[in-house]
């Protein structure tokens, strides 16, 4: 599959999917040139600020958000005004599709509520409203973050379990991590710097990073009733210098997306 532009058939009998993670997996069906009519799509948002109630007083501005594409603007807005979880059930989707890249963002944390710290709100400038300036910046790798993050995978197992919101779907684990190298067309290879800035100023080690997805993932496997996970092998763990979205650990080759798209059922 090296240097192809196209990968498998759509998802033969997937019905609705809900994508709960990151470009990693939203990329799946873009590579493929599938029909996205069934999709849902939730970026942005770690599993804490998913499950928090919005922070008491925020009111976002109108308009645009300054500097974001629509989408990544709408992102944004979703995180904010806590309405993703409400979009997935009522999406009512037949399979939930999860990865944790996005999880790499620290939280602002509080009494006022807890959000995404993510490039889209630091960007947009929406990190100085209030109250979301007066919240506590947690490192995305400390361990009041852990907790947070551990009671949020807690609670959304909930929703997947006998007479839970989404029992009726298929929870699926795309184990994605950072990739140490990146592969050209020509098959010629470079290690990748070990670490990446997450947001402007703030710059975190793949390694630290990639043992925590690790923690993540098995954690998640123990937690949610049904899941079931696809994973690349190590020989195509390879970041894209061309990819559409950029150089990045979790852009990868063409060959990536076909073998998780082979393992979703899509070929």
């Amino acid at each position: 599959m090296t240097g192809s532009s196209r990968l498998t058939p759509p998802l033969a009998g997937a019905g609705r999917v809900a994508i709960l993670g990151s470009c990693v997996s939203r990329d799946l069906w873009r590579m493929a040139g599938a029909p996205a009519d069934d999709l849902l799509y939730i970026s942005r948002t770690r599993l804490p600020s998913l499950f928090a109630v919005r922070p008491e007083g925020l009111a976002l501005p109108e308009g645009p958000a300054p500097g974001l594409r629509p989408n990544p603007a709408r992102a944004l807005r979703t995180d904010l005004s806590k309405t993703g979880l409400d979009e997935i059930i009522r999406f009512r989707p037949d399979m939930v599709l999860l990865d944790f890249i996005d999880e790499r963002f620290d939280l602002l944390a509080g009494a006022g509520g807890v959000v995404t710290a993510s490039w889209e709100l630091e960007t947009a400038g929406w990190d100085a409203l209030p109250p979301l300036m007066t919240l506590r910046r947690l490192d995305a790798l400390g361990d009041a973050d852990a907790t947070l993050w551990r009671r949020a995978l807690d609670a959304l197992a909930t929703l997947f379990a006998p007479g839970g919101a989404l029992s009726g779907a298929r929870p699926v684990l795309h184990e994605a991590v950072w990739a140490p190298a990146l592969r050209t067309p020509a098959g010629r290879t470079e290690p990748l710097a070990p670490d990446l800035e997450i947001t402007p100023g703030r710059r975190a080690a793949r390694a630290a990073h990639n043992a925590r997805l690790a923690r993540m993932h098995a954690a998640a496997r123990g937690a949610i009733p049904g899941l079931t996970f696809v994973k690349a092998p190590d020989s195509l763990v390879f970041s894209d210098p061309d990819h559409v979205w950029g150089l990045s650990p979790f852009h990868y080759v063409t060959d990536y997306y076909a073998e998780i798209w082979r393992q979703l059922g899509g070929g």
